[in-house]
């Protein structure tokens, strides 16, 4: 059964590649279909959806990041989303704006 997980990765991770790493990185452990966004307030966000096991993999390589990544936080976004952000497509993991 897949769960929808909605993350906020904190730190340095604007501007070094971060949605790109995180796209790399849902296609590496596969099954994993969502989204990755800059937020306005310096962080990365990802909406996701996916087994539970694979789930865990990608939060948990999130708390690591890419290379040049400083990644201070990793958090939960519990609620609703801001209505312009999208739906998940499924079979899609792809970078927002």
């Amino acid at each position: 059964m897949e769960k929808e997980v909605y993350i906020k990765i904190q730190g340095r991770v604007q501007g070094i590649g971060f949605r790109y790493w995180a796209i790399k990185k849902a296609e590496e452990i596969g099954g994993i279909s969502g989204w990755v966004y800059n937020a306005p307030d310096g962080s990365v966000e990802i909406l996701m959806s996916a087994e539970p096991e694979k789930i865990d993999k990608m939060i948990l390589a999130c708390h690591q990041g890419p290379s040049l990544a400083r990644v201070d936080r990793v958090s939960f976004i519990i609620g609703r989303r801001s209505s312009f952000l999208p739906e998940i497509e499924r079979g899609k993991f792809t970078r927002v704006w």
